[in-house]
């Protein structure tokens, strides 16, 4: 059983960049949809596409690397863990590695990028860092 969907999709993009390859397919839930758009706006990853079958639902990405081969991703680490979870105000996300880093919060508007949350000055519990 597993009890961090999110995590198991970090591991899944970490692992798929480390051996240069360019799909992955990650288990389907509406945060890690809504993370994996903020990844892709954001220009982390390609693209994605949700697959259904039937009743279960799966998300295909598509990961983007450089001109010299090596992923765009430098580190993509989850914040909030199951066992302790991470809050922070809006004005304490506005930036994360001087403006090369994105968080994605989870917030009462739902999963905003930092950029996001700050401007509609709402905090929330950090799901995820990525530069």
């Amino acid at each position: 059983m597993m009890t961090d969907i999110i995590a198991d999709s970090l591991t899944r993009i970490r692992n798929a960049a480390n051996r240069r390859l360019d799909v992955t397919t990650l288990l389907h839930s509406n945060t890690i949809e809504a993370t994996v758009s903020i990844l892709v706006d954001k220009g982390y990853l390609e693209s994605y596409k949700v697959k259904e079958d039937g009743v279960k639902k799966t998300i295909k990405v598509v990961l983007k690397y450089d001109e010299n081969g090596h992923s765009v991703i430098n580190e993509l680490k989850k914040i909030s863990k199951p066992g302790r979870r991470v809050y922070k105000g809006c004005d304490e996300i506005k930036r994360f590695k001087n403006g090369y880093g994105t968080y994605v919060v989870s917030t009462s508007k739902g999963v905003l990028s930092n950029d996001d949350a700050h401007k509609q000055k709402v905090g929330g519990k950090v799901l995820v860092s990525i530069w």
